[in-house]
């Protein structure tokens, strides 16, 4: 066991000696292209960000940005519908997307010798994909039925949009990006299109590859796929920032017919991801919830056993964020009782420092979660370029780590007196029951 655990530190520190050389430039179209040559395994990550998430969406056709992460693997001029999939697996890689509310992301990773394959299918996607009714029709119900298994049929399933919506009352963060059926269900495929042109274009985008290439014929790849691509003309809508302060608690029940057990979620509002105060939230959130050993549950969950999961995290985002903390309630427990057991985590964090041994934990987890998550190639293209679309600092994947272990017992103390007040949060019971 000590053998072991000597050769991990050293795993890590040899992998926090690798500084990340990347090289980005801008096309003429707009497109910012960032390219990370490793010839460690022969595989290659091919990334494209595009700055469009539920946030940017018409208020009355919510569900826009996710609902195409879906329709645009329908296929496209020259890739028939079903197809995207196939050619992925076909060259033996893995391909995927995601929506949140201030991106989608879409990737593909391939061996090597498939690079141009990557390029020529997110080239496709950006110029050629298809828009029309038996996509948009198939893509409804997928969505539909998405929607149900995840949110409304799955228990808990609702407590984040349901978080969100009484956090904002202005801002567009107040939607989830699964967004509403009923908008999805009105729009018409003239709309889809005008989506489509305004924000799938190469100056609202990102392309990262990382992996087994070489930069200079990557270049000439890249120039082939997505140079002729034209530059949007259309303005890029992006939402007001401004969202005015809580000023007081927000107390409110919400009732899920497919649970059994109570839950309580306290949510905080915090600033933007862009804040230095991120990288102590991030550590606060470790401190309550990070790992079996955790305040929130060695206390609710293991000590006092009022609690059956007990946990925190930092949902930052690009504009504002929320602090969340929650825990389910254990049998013949109900919420009062687990919402003041809560509070009692939450003031303790406010009142005194985080013991060093604590702290010593946490600077561990941390430097262990940023190592990890670029030590593969789909890592670190998704780093580089979630970097530069939200910091336009691509350089941060080799800073990040410094960002964290500058962080003192004080400055996380500091963040529950900043943000955790009372005045500052909404505090949900989430109930057994129908709505």
């Amino acid at each position: 066991m000590l053998l072991s655990a000597g050769l991990f530190s050293i795993q890590i520190l040899c992998a926090q000696a690798v500084k990340i050389n990347f090289v980005e430039y801008d096309l003429p179209n707009g497109l910012h292209v960032i390219l990370h040559e490793d010839h460690t395994v022969p595989l290659v990550a091919v990334t494209v960000n595009y700055h469009v998430g539920s946030k940017n969406e018409n208020p009355e056709r919510t569900g826009f940005a996710h609902f195409f992460e879906h329709l645009l693997f329908e296929g496209s001029e020259n890739i028939k519908r079903g197809e995207f999939f196939k050619y992925v697996s076909s060259a033996g890689g893995q391909n995927n997307a995601y929506t949140t509310q201030d991106q989608t992301f879409y990737y593909e990773v391939l061996p090597s010798n498939q690079l141009e394959l990557g390029l020529w299918l997110e080239s496709e996607r950006m110029l050629h994909a298809k828009i029309e009714e038996v996509g948009v029709e198939t893509q409804r119900e997928v969505v539909k039925e998405e929607k149900r298994l995840r949110v409304d049929n799955q228990p808990y399933g609702r407590f984040i949009s349901e978080i969100f919506v009484r956090a904002f009352k202005s801002h567009p963060y107040r939607w989830a990006p699964i967004g509403s059926m009923d908008h999805l269900n009105a729009a018409q495929l003239s709309e889809f299109i005008d989506f489509y042109k305004t924000f799938y274009v190469p100056n609202n985008a990102v392309l990262s590859i990382a992996g087994d290439i070489d930069i200079e014929k990557t270049k000439v790849l890249v120039d082939k796929y997505f140079k002729d691509i034209p530059k949007g003309t259309r303005e890029i809508p992006r939402p007001k920032k401004d969202e005015p302060p809580l000023n007081k608690e927000v107390r409110d029940t919400v009732y899920d017919e497919f649970i059994q057990l109570p839950a309580v979620v306290y949510a905080y509002r915090i600033p933007s991801m862009k804040s230095e105060d991120q990288y102590a939230l991030q550590m606060m959130s470790q401190v309550l919830s990070g790992g079996s050993s955790s305040r929130m549950n060695k206390e609710l969950v293991d000590n006092k056993q009022k609690a059956l999961q007990a946990f925190a995290f930092n949902y930052a985002l690009e504009d504002h964020g929320l602090f969340i903390t929650a825990a389910i309630a254990g049998m013949n427990v109900d919420a009062k009782e687990l919402d003041q057991l809560m509070d009692i985590e939450v003031e303790k964090m406010k009142k005194e420092l985080i013991t060093e041994k604590e702290f010593e934990k946490i600077r561990n987890q941390m430097e262990n979660q940023v190592v990890s998550q670029n030590s593969g190639v789909q890592g670190v293209a998704t780093n580089l370029s979630n970097n530069y679309l939200f910091f336009k600092n691509t350089n941060l994947i080799n800073t990040e780590l410094e960002k964290y272990m500058k962080v003192t017992r004080e400055d996380i103390q500091r963040m529950a007196n900043t943000y955790l007040k009372k005045e500052n949060r909404v505090v949900m019971y989430y109930l057994p029951g129908k709505k």
